[in-house]
């Protein structure tokens, strides 16, 4: 089994310094070029179990996203972590860093923090790709003094088409979840090991999963009813499994630590503000990129007639104020279009216990047509 711990340490071994990363679209790119470690610290149930650390400086309402950040950090293994990378997107996240910071000075430690402020207005408003052009050079100029590395236009651009190619397996990868060439549940835990190892080895094991996959020697999936899963998360691997075991078949995702991680592939260049300008500008869809969920629901609609599904499985996570305000909406316009929804909830202690959602699933592949 996969040790995201583990895969960190054997880059450290190797003399890399490593950045956590968070929320989920930080400038992966630009921090590799310096030939720095970019990890996004998200979706680590299997790495940050027990949740004691976090427990004593968030409240229990908080999101399992920012638990597990916070307890990583602060805990033994986030000594691993050479410095942080955030930037803005929900309230919690938002003041993540001073929380963080506090935890770790009762540590009597300290990391270096990089901070990028994304403009989270709409560009059909207003431009502010200068801001942002701004805010990308200023970064650079952090790292340089902070790692003492130097900015290279080469390295950039051989770092952008390193990150693009990747994206562009994870597309391929999912067609071939789609046509029942590999499971949603090994395709998920692919993305998700993919975070925390260097990215030349990610490309590296993308091949292979791909190759194995379209060779046949995988198991094909069953044919079932299609499906899309949405969530910030997604679904816990046991809930995969229930899920194909019930008659469906995940025939797309809208997760944002997939889907809308590689959705979009950005135009390649050498030039770091351009790059994010066009990055965050058409961005796949995102609640926690403010000015792109009004394209929500035209992206759903888009992905649920491309894949032929007939049924949405929302995966909600406990405590996300955005996914709380966009579900309704979402549901109720889905619904007008006859497309079957379950909306579920995951807690931190539920990524486990699935057993007691089976039944409900079960019902649901019933009343997909």
């Amino acid at each position: 089994m996969f040790d995201m711990v583990e895969s960190v340490k054997r880059a450290k071994g190797k003399g890399t310094k490593v950045i956590g990363c968070f929320p989920l679209y930080p400038p992966l790119e630009l921090i590799h070029s310096f030939g720095l470690l970019p990890v996004v610290l998200w979706d680590m149930k299997e790495g940050v179990g027990i949740l004691k650390e976090s427990d004593r400086h968030l409240q229990s309402f908080t999101c399992s996203v920012a638990r597990r950040l916070m307890e990583f950090v602060i805990s033994e293994e986030g000594s691993l972590l050479d410095g942080l990378m955030m930037y803005n997107a929900c309230d919690t996240l938002r003041n993540m860093p001073e929380i963080i910071n506090r935890g770790l000075k009762e540590k009597g430690r300290t990391l270096p923090l990089l901070k990028l402020h994304v403009p989270m207005v709409s560009p059909n408003q207003t431009n502010a790709t200068g801001y942002l052009a701004d805010r990308i050079r200023e970064m650079i100029a952090e790292i340089e003094s902070t790692f003492g590395v130097r900015f290279s236009l080469e390295r950039f651009l051989a770092s952008v088409r390193l990150y693009n190619k990747i994206r562009k397996l994870c597309q391929e990868m999912e067609d071939l979840v789609a046509a029942g060439k590999m499971s949603y549940m090994d395709f998920s835990r692919r993305i998700r090991n993919g975070y925390f190892i260097v990215p030349e080895d990610q490309l590296s094991e993308l091949e292979n999963a791909l190759k194995e996959a379209q060779s046949g020697s995988t198991k094909n999936i069953p044919d079932g009813k299609k499906i899309i899963v949405s969530g910030i998360l997604p679904p816990p691997d046991a809930l995969c499994a229930v899920i194909e075991q019930s008659g469906m078949k995940v025939a797309g995702n809208d997760v944002s630590s997939q889907a809308r991680s590689y959705g979009y592939i950005p135009k390649e260049t050498d030039d770091p503000a351009a790059y994010y300008a066009d990055f965050y500008r058409n961005h796949y869809p995102c609640t926690t990129i403010l000015y792109s969920s009004d394209d929500r629901l035209k992206a759903l609609n888009a992905l649920i007639e491309k894949r032929g599904a007939r049924g949405l499985i929302i995966v909600g996570e406990k405590f996300c104020e955005y996914e709380y305000l966009e579900m309704p909406f979402i549901i109720k316009m889905l619904e007008q279009k006859n497309i079957t929804t379950l909306q579920l909830e995951i807690a931190t202690d539920d990524d486990d216990n699935v057993e007691a959602l089976r039944t409900r699933i079960e019902a649901f592949s019933e009343l997909i047509r």
